[in-house]
Order: C-alpha cells, then structure tokens, then sequence
C-alpha cells in the first residue's frame, strides 16, 4: 500500500507544475518504505537556511525528512520578540529564523513542490500570548497544527510561586490556540526536573496543565542531561507526549548544576551525537513513545557542524524504527 501510494505521488503530475515534478520525482526514487515520517527541526542547519533556503529545503527533502519545524521569531512575532532574537542571533552567528524571508504562502508553495510539511513550529510565549489571531492566520496557511515554546521565559521558572504562574499561563494560551483551531505544546529544556521547594516543576506542569489544551513535545536529549527518565515519562503520561524530538548523547552525562542556565546548555552540547551514534536507548526510546501516542518524530543536532552528513546518519538510523 505504502509503495502504491508513493507511486500514485510521482504520477500526479497533473496536479503539479513541471518545474515542481522534477525534484520531486528525484527526491523519492529508490528511497525505502518507512513506518511513518520523520521529521526535522531546523535548528538543525539555520545557517545554510539563512544564505540558501529554498536550496536547503530541496537538501533536507531529497535526503528523505518528510516533515520540518521551524522556529521563532516570525514576521508576524511581537517586537518584544524580535529584539530578544537580535540579541540572541549575533551570539550563534547567523540572524535568519521563522520562514527566512519568505512569505506563509510562498513556505506553502515551497513545501508543496518538494513533498515536505510543517505540522509544527516553535514560536515565543509573548507572540503566542498577544498575537495569536496572526499566529493562526499565518499557521493555517503554511499548515502548521502546533504551535509551542522552546523553553519558559526565566521570569516563570525562578520558584514555585513563578512556576504556578506559569501553569496559569500555559492554560491560558491552550486554550487560546485551541479556539484558533491549533493545538499548543510545551517543550522540556534542562530546568523544572530536579526537585525544587518539595516538587518536581515538570511533574506539577503535566499535572496542573489541561491535558487536552498543552500537549508536550519531549527533548530526550535534555531529559538525560537532567537526570529524568524519558520512558518512565512516557509510562506514567499517555496521550500527552505528542511530539518528540531526537537526538544522541555521545557519552551519558548530566547538567552540573540545576539545567537552568545558557551556561550550562551549552556545556551540552559537546555531548551531542547523531541518532545511533551515542549511548542512548533510542530504539527502546522510540518503540515506549509509539506506545505511548507519540505522533510526530523530529531529528534535532542543533548547529550541526556536517549539517547534510548529519541529516544522512540520523535518517540511515532511525527510517527503520520510526
């Protein structure tokens, strides 16, 4: 079935333009049949987005990702929001981020023409918070079905009390997306797993949140480096780890301190490793979130040094078990 099905996507010619049948053609020929799409978050290669993004995009599709994240800000993100990305882009060395110039419409086209889809981006809790209506508009024309944070502002994780704000906060915007026909999500970083004033913040987070309006996208890179069990995770919280985002860590190390600084996060990143290349339990991983109703599937290295080698070891490994 899967098989008829690629064939009858090659065949349709009739509903593409010629110049989008080509790439598409050579992009799928003799790839092997997967269980599902895998997907990749665009952190993974910001900077070849950034100079060559229609290029990268053909690259990423070509190696056979089906599915891809962006992340913020955007054109239609609050100036709150721009200025903190002006800040943090000099630091990383490139400036691009959400559609990198394009338009929805035209990110639309270009996902289209190589077979790619976007069923989720990474977007800041202030955009989300005051301007939701352009959020949506902008979601539903690229077709985006999740919009979620990479992390809390510091403001909302210094304490309990911050932290209880927080909970009133993601509830908040839940239910907003939720009235614009999107589904919001919350992504783990290395902070909120450790025990703080008698409680575990992640726990009182999947807790005290609305199951049905704040699903979660697990980092199995950065619950490790916490020292927090993702299967366990995965176990006790069923249905709510939709998203899930892979990567390797090249030897099994935790944060030295809490998980809560840049600092530290970066300290990280030495240890990352591609899909199969490290020593987690990826396969066990990924079967426990399956099980668990994981949805969508997303390869993460971020600032990959061999961006298309990376892209490569990470689809060789995982086409086989996602």
């Amino acid at each position: 079935m899967e098989n008829q099905r690629r064939g009858f996507l090659k065949k349709s010619g009739i509903l593409l333009s010629a110049a989008a049948i080509l790439p598409l053609a050579s992009f799928t020929e003799g790839q092997k049949p997967k269980n599902g799409p895998i997907g990749l978050n665009l952190f993974t290669l910001p900077k070849s987005l950034d100079t060559d993004f229609r290029g990268t995009m053909e690259l990423i599709a070509k190696v056979g990702y089906r599915e891809v994240e962006f992340f913020g800000p955007y054109d239609f993100g609050t100036e709150k929001s721009k200025q903190a990305w002006k800040a943090t882009s000099g630091f990383l060395g490139f400036g691009g981020s959400g559609y990198f110039g394009n338009s929805p419409k035209e990110v639309k086209m270009i996902l289209d023409d190589l077979g790619l889809s976007a069923p989720s981006i990474h977007i800041d809790l202030d955009s989300l918070q005051q301007n939701m209506g352009e959020v949506a508009e902008a979601a539903h024309q690229v077709g985006h079905q999740y919009v979620g944070i990479a992390m809390l502002p510091n403001e909302l994780r210094t304490d309990m009390d911050a932290y209880r704000k927080a909970i009133d906060v993601l509830n908040i915007v839940g239910e907003s997306a939720k009235k614009h026909g999107l589904t919001f999500f919350y992504h783990n970083h290395g902070y909120g797993h450790q025990e703080l004033e008698g409680q575990i913040p992640l726990q009182m987070i999947l807790d005290q949140t609305d199951a049905d309006m704040v699903k979660m996208q697990m980092d199995i890179f950065w619950f490790s480096a916490a020292g927090s069990d993702p299967i366990a995770y995965l176990e006790a919280n069923p249905g709510r780890f939709e998203l899930m985002h892979i990567k390797d860590m090249r030897e099994i190390r935790t944060f030295s301190g809490d998980g809560s600084s840049m600092q530290e996060w970066m300290g990280m990143f030495q240890y990352l490793a591609d899909a199969g290349q490290g020593k987690m339990d990826l396969p066990t991983i990924i079967a426990k979130a399956k099980a668990s109703g994981t949805k969508h599937f997303q390869v993460e290295h971020d600032l990959a040094k061999d961006p298309e080698g990376s892209l490569k070891t990470n689809m060789a490994y995982l086409e086989n078990l996602i």
